[in-house]
């Protein structure tokens, strides 16, 4: 299988995450992308380096206040008498009519949910790598391949149009979803990170050519929280077009491959003519944030069965964080699909 991936990655090193109130170095570390790079690498993958496509991928799905904010907020940020290395806000927007900001605080508390998406130096250009990933990988499978994986980092299903999340700045599954739509009139998305893709929900729920569905640990006790539910199933137009499947707590492989199963059902219905799956590995037994407890079997028949559907596919990397079995899920999940084509 293709990969595709820039090391412009490394520059962003988010240094702030709270836990509990409890401040340390986030997760979401550059050595993830090292790890399933080598894994991809050692499995004979052929590995591709991102196109030089700039922002306007990114335009499709982010509001130009949005870009600017990334593009311009480190820089200004390192100018305020006594400002943080990291862009992190301390104070948001209340949940009623509001007005955008002209202060850099204000700003930052606008584009910024939570206190998990620091924003650094490099953290544009590392952003905007991720995105010309994910969208060479759609442009490849618009050329011709049967499917591609964009190796992404950082992260994006949890950014919205205009604002960043959960250790996402610009969403790469979304970027790639509307890359196809260009040809395509249907394309359906699948999200099996542990997490739900609430920035991928929140750009598509009004929209009825891109069905987003949705399996992840129930955000009733688990992050996102307000996003994620059962009951969300879009609006307007969009009614009907967004699938959440939460689960339990810890559970293990059997009950997420059934929601698999309703999920890729929902999926044949729709007919889509491609599919974009955001892959995220943080479901494992032996991921660090401990959401769900797949194991490397389970990505395996995962992929196997989506797979089947035949479509012409786009994988985006999304979560999975440092463990021995990081690497080792990719390479199970990426045969289990080659596998599944047979």
């Amino acid at each position: 299988m293709k990969i595709v991936y820039s090391d412009k990655h490394a520059g962003h090193d988010p240094q702030t995450f709270f836990v509990r109130g409890v401040k340390q170095r986030s997760a979401e570390q550059p050595e993830r992308a090292d790890r399933l790079l080598s894994a991809a690498q050692g499995a004979g993958h052929e590995v591709l380096d991102a196109r030089a496509l700039g922002s306007a991928p990114a335009a499709r799905v982010h509001t130009p206040e949005y870009l600017d904010f990334l593009q311009t907020i480190a820089r200004d940020w390192a100018k305020l008498p006594g400002a943080s290395a990291e862009v992190v806000p301390n104070v948001h927007p209340a949940r009623y009519p509001a007005t955008y900001p002209r202060a850099l605080a204000g700003r930052a508390g606008w584009h910024q949910v939570d206190l998990a998406c620091p924003i650094g130096p490099h953290t544009w250009e590392a952003a905007l790598a991720a995105s010309e990933s994910a969208a060479t990988a759609a442009d490849l499978v618009l050329e011709g391949e049967r499917e591609v994986y964009a190796l992404c980092r950082p992260p994006g299903h949890h950014a919205y149009a205009d604002m960043a999340g959960g250790f996402c700045f610009l969403n790469n599954t979304a970027i790639a979803a509307e890359r196809l739509r260009g040809r395509h009139a249907r394309v359906a998305i699948l999200d099996i990170d542990v997490h739900h893709g609430n920035g991928t929900q929140g750009i598509f729920y009004e929209r009825d050519d891109v069905l987003t569905v949705s399996i992840h640990a129930d955000p009733d006790g688990y992050y996102p929280y307000f996003w994620g539910h059962a009951h969300e199933a879009g609006t307007g137009r969009g009614t009907g077009f967004n699938l959440n499947l939460p689960l339990p707590l810890g559970s293990p492989d059997a009950p997420w491959l059934q929601a698999g199963e309703t999920a890729i059902a929902r999926i044949r219905d729709f007919a889509p003519a491609a599919l974009v799956v955001a892959l995220g590995l943080d479901a494992s037994e032996s991921d660090p944030l401990q959401g769900l407890k797949v194991t490397g079997a389970g990505f395996q028949a995962m992929a196997r069965r989506i797979a089947a559907l035949g479509l012409p596919t786009v994988l985006v990397q999304e979560g999975g964080y440092l463990g021995d079995d990081l690497g080792r899920n990719l390479v199970q999940f990426l045969s289990g699909f080659t596998a599944g084509r047979a």
